[in-house]
């Protein structure tokens, strides 16, 4: 796995800690990660199997078919987990972003590529060490359920994206989406920073990257969006956009 020096940092307003504590008790988002729930004690023992990792923007945490040994906590950059399938095509399943955990799977080997599209840093963790961990640390396991049940309510949500919505509900449900991941990381959202292409967006959309632009420049044309470049878009009706994004 390449690893590189360069890492996307989160701004200092959700930064905490201070160099003589440990690793995961600096983390910068340990309130959302998967350590969250324990005190310093437990993070030691957490820390003690944790392996860091930087990968660089289009570097693979794990491929898709690939033996599922090791389990991830995204700390900081943004991801993308996609299937190939069988023509050829590819289908996003999803986006991670900081406090994310990735490579969970009752599978035996990885059900998707997990590849980034920034500059990230993640907590590398051996599946095996991490489960032994669990049954000795009840609320790290309780805090993984809990993961897997946000992460099924998310496949629920895209199968609702892809299954009865619009193009442009679509897109409004994404920008939403979107807000919400921000304001939870403290993160600016005027404007909004969208570090994945158009095409990504459409992958995961189920859209052709055309759509994709043609709905946002509609969105733009009556007045919901502003588009400030192609990473940058500002929501200026908050409400209409919801709007659109309930099928109204």
């Amino acid at each position: 796995m390449d690893q590189s020096t360069n890492i996307v940092r989160l701004p200092s307003a959700i930064k905490r800690g201070n160099s003589a504590q440990s690793p995961c008790a600096a983390c910068p988002i340990r309130d959302l990660a998967v350590c969250s729930t324990l005190d310093d004690d437990e993070l030691d023992r957490l820390n003690a199997i944790r392996l860091p990792v930087q990968l660089p923007h289009g570097a693979a945490a794990f491929d898709e078919g690939a033996p599922a040994d090791y389990v991830y906590n995204l700390t900081a950059g943004t991801m993308k987990l996609y299937k190939l399938l069988p023509d050829g095509r590819r289908q996003i399943t999803g986006f991670v972003f900081p406090g994310d955990f990735l490579g969970l799977t009752f599978n035996k080997e990885y059900v998707h590529t997990a590849e980034a599209i920034t500059d990230a840093t993640l907590c590398k963790f051996k599946r095996s060490q991490l489960e032994r961990l669990f049954h000795e640390l009840p609320k790290l396991e309780s805090r993984l359920l809990d993961i897997s049940r946000h992460e099924l309510a998310e496949a629920h949500n895209q199968m609702l994206l892809l299954g009865r919505k619009s193009a442009k509900e679509r897109i409004a449900s994404f920008l939403i989406m979107l807000t919400a991941r921000a304001e939870r990381l403290e993160l600016p959202c005027a404007p909004l920073e969208i570090p994945m292409s158009r095409n990504d967006i459409g992958d995961y959309l189920g859209l052709t990257t055309e759509t994709v632009s043609r709905t946002l420049t509609r969105l733009k044309q009556s007045g919901v969006i502003a588009l400030n470049s192609d990473r940058r878009i500002s929501i200026i009706d908050a409400e209409t956009l919801n709007e659109i994004a309930e099928g109204f």
